[in-house]
């Protein structure tokens, strides 16, 4: 196994399917595992994975979500600001309309719960590129 597989394969918030549904917003292959899902609270909880080198395109929620590092090592940037690494225990409060990107790094897989407060809309825009991947540590 790679740095990190087994933890993150092996998190006590499930590892979870091929996230085939949005397989064309990624670079690479993510898992997805819902833990809550909840219209009347108008909440989304879900323990996303990554393997390594996988990243979501950039993009924006109409609503407040809140990353939670489980496992792994991964990273997350704003737009306009730099990457910041995220390892377990890390948490980061995207605030709405903040175009972001999320995802592990080059050689670890990454889980985070990713929290929707709010059942508004997301954006997706471009990938991130290549290049400015491999530019991180």
């Amino acid at each position: 196994m790679t740095k990190n597989e087994a933890e993150v394969k092996n998190s006590v918030f499930g590892f979870g399917a091929a996230n085939d549904a949005y397989a064309k917003y990624f670079v690479g292959k993510s898992y997805l595992n819902g833990l809550a899902n909840s219209d009347l609270a108008a909440a989304n909880v879900a323990n996303v994975t990554f393997e390594p080198g996988c990243r979501n395109n950039w993009h924006e929620h109409e609503d407040v979500q809140i990353l939670i590092a489980v496992a792994g090592e991964g990273w997350y940037q704003e737009e306009g600001k730099p990457a910041q690494k995220m390892v377990p225990g890390d948490v980061v409060i995207v605030n709405p309309h903040t175009k972001h990107w999320h995802g592990a790094s080059k050689d670890s897989w990454f889980a985070h719960l990713a929290i929707m407060v709010g059942k508004g809309k997301t954006t997706w825009y471009d990938p991130v590129s290549d290049e400015e991947y491999n530019k991180l540590g």
